[in-house]
């Protein structure tokens, strides 16, 4: 009896061995996933994970339910549809069969979702800003939610990101907050009064290179130099990826974002790139046309940021410097559905981090409120240059968005300059007319810049009280 006892155990347990495994593993979600995160409204909702291939997963949300097989390589994805922006906190759940464990998202809201990229003055957190006490006393606006990317250099694109998830706009939360971004998220809910997320993937110091897509370089002629030679960046020192070399920051903090959706990018850099004139704007164009083509949701918004005046030394001293940066970055507003704030009358030469980031955020605002919303009758820019004609010995400068062309300070116009066939600049004499400017000063004149200095703090605003951008007619 007890022989056959224990050849039945034993018969049990070599049957239990060598059954099939039927356990299945739990579900995967990429880190943008979190509890407190912001769906974009109205746009077809891409969640993705990973699991076992083969594997069903399905997705509840919204009283939708999508289900997706996994593919061989251990990735999935559903297409949530388009959904009306909501308040109301909602849980998604991710599961593959009902006898495993599922994933819950809690306090999803659905709303507007803005990526908030750059170097440091896009970084720069409330709590380094303007009035942070009060700002951040006041921040109460539970649906505003912010994730932050940790500085995150690869050598190939990844597929998830380092993050310690969305969080709820309070003051507790609100200190670590991309500046810029929350006071234009503040902006939108209050004149949308909708949920607003923002994703700050950004870092202090870096170029513009190594946040553009390989498709990006590709697109545009003058890169070409880079294009040419993808597969030797970015470059490494010994093991460690260089964060400042093309493709590191796209490969490890854009890539894996993607193909979230979002409403459109801001975008504030340029300090590390200064000195490269209209180079630059080759490469704006590069990073623009890349996130576009990645994302595949078409010309959505990017707005960006005109640099502030700044005593830059060394190297980068030369006082045209930056006002090349200025006219590359104007001209990329000739790129379809592209914003640009102007900054030139809340900088501080001498610090490059200038500390009213609210009016920063609010122009930005503006631009989306008037060109992504629709908002009508809104002054969105201060006077952008279109044209010039020659009248006589001045030249008229003709300007858009010049409503009510005035001086800020009711002084004379400052730094205008006009120069004769000699290629002299000098001070020039300068009279508003209507939305334009006559400029004069010298015989027989030629050409005119404005602002054409890395210092300049020019007063040529219009009704609105908005700036007007720095540019030159010359080319030489």
């Amino acid at each position: 009896m007890y022989a056959r006892h224990v050849c039945s155990s034993l018969l049990i347990l070599l049957l239990l061995v060598c059954a099939p495994l039927t356990s299945r593993a739990e579900v995967r979600l990429p880190r943008i996933f979190s509890n407190n995160m912001v769906l974009q409204r109205d746009a077809p909702l891409p969640i993705w994970g990973w699991s076992e291939p083969g594997e069903k997963v399905t997705v509840r949300f919204a009283e939708q339910e999508k289900t997706a097989t996994t593919a061989d390589d251990g990735r999935w994805q559903v297409k949530l549809d388009p959904l009306p922006a909501s308040s109301e906190p909602r849980e998604m759940q991710i599961h593959s069969s009902p006898d495993t464990p599922h994933s819950t998202l809690n306090n999803v809201l659905v709303g507007e979702v803005w990526l908030c990229s750059g170097q440091s003055n896009m970084e720069w957190t409330v709590r380094q800003s303007a009035d942070s006490q009060e700002e951040i006393a006041a921040a109460n606006h539970p649906q505003i939610r912010h994730i932050k990317i940790a500085h995150t250099p690869a050598a190939e694109p990844q597929d998830d990101l380092k993050t310690d998830g969305w969080k709820e706009c309070s003051p507790q939360t609100a200190a670590g907050f991309t500046a810029v971004g929350y006071y234009f998220g503040r902006q939108l809910h209050k004149e949308l009064n909708v949920p607003v997320g923002l994703i700050g993937s950004n870092w202090g110091g870096t170029r513009i290179e190594p946040w553009t897509s390989p498709e990006g370089f590709r697109s545009v002629k003058a890169l070409q130099n880079i294009a040419d030679k993808l597969d030797q960046f970015p470059e490494k020192k010994g093991n460690k990826v260089q964060h400042q070399s093309a493709l590191a920051l796209y490969n490890g903090m854009i890539h894996p974002l993607v193909p979230f959706a979002i409403r459109g990018a801001l975008w504030y850099q340029g300090e590390s790139n200064n000195g490269e004139g209209m180079l630059y704007h080759a490469k704006m164009k590069a990073l623009i046309n890349g996130w576009r083509a990645v994302w595949q949701q078409g010309d959505f918004p990017f707005l960006f940021v005109q640099l502030a005046p700044y005593r830059y030394g060394g190297a980068r001293g030369n006082a045209a410097n930056l006002p090349g940066i200025w006219q590359a970055q104007l001209a990329t507003l000739g790129l379809s559905n592209t914003g640009m704030a102007v900054t030139t009358d809340i900088g501080n030469v001498t610090d490059i981090h200038p500390k009213n980031k609210q009016e920063v955020g609010r122009r930005l605002a503006l631009w989306a409120l008037a060109k992504t919303y629709g908002r009508k009758n809104l002054v969105y820019s201060g006077p952008l240059y279109r044209s010039h004609v020659f009248e006589s010995n001045a030249i008229r400068v003709v300007f858009d968005h010049a409503d009510g062309l005035k001086s800020a300070d009711d002084m004379s116009l400052s730094h205008f300059e006009v120069a004769g066939e000699d290629r002299t600049f000098m001070p020039a004499a300068t009279r508003i007319d209507g939305c334009t400017v006559l400029v004069s000063g010298v015989d027989n004149p030629v050409a005119v810049r404005f602002a054409w200095h890395q210092q300049a703090e020019p007063n040529l605003v219009n009704a609105a009280g908005l700036p007007a951008s720095a540019f030159r007619t010359d080319d030489w």
